[in-house]
């Protein structure tokens, strides 16, 4: 899949780092170190901007290491980017940790993976089918 990407920042593109990685990392791109305080959330901008084709969206997830290692993670994970939004790729960071983490530029801050979706048609009715489960919902499907 080919994707226009216009790069405001001073950083290669995004890539995958092997040949079955699903996400490419995406890097901070700003004037000078940001301090994340614990519980403190703010948007990180990458001087990235896409075109996606429609039918399709950009997932903006954690990066694994910074969550385990320093509670850093994106906040609304996934964030969406429509196929339609044309401004710069930002990432809603907080801190989960007890202790201040700083953001430099360059930083790899989160991954991103490109899905492709649908849109539904909502059917309204009456009824729904039944099923095994039925209404039963959290924690209802087993003990772990």
């Amino acid at each position: 899949m080919k994707i226009e990407i216009i790069n405001k920042s001073n950083h290669n593109l995004p890539h995958y780092e092997t040949t079955s990685s699903a996400g490419m990392d995406l890097k901070a791109f700003i004037d000078e170190p940001v301090i994340l305080n614990s519980l403190e959330r703010k948007i990180i901008k990458t001087g990235l901007y896409i075109s996606l084709p429609k039918g399709f969206e950009a997932q903006v997830r954690s990066r694994s290491g910074l969550s385990i290692k320093h509670g850093l993670c994106v906040l609304n994970s996934p964030g969406t980017i429509d196929a339609d939004y044309r401004g710069e790729v930002g990432i809603i960071l907080i801190n989960l940790s007890q202790e201040p983490y700083t953001i430099n530029n360059g930083d790899r801050i989160a991954q991103l993976v490109i899905a492709s979706h649908e849109q539904a048609q909502w059917i309204e009715v009456n009824e729904l089918p039944k099923t095994f489960r039925g209404v039963n919902g959290f924690g209802s499907t087993g003990i772990n």
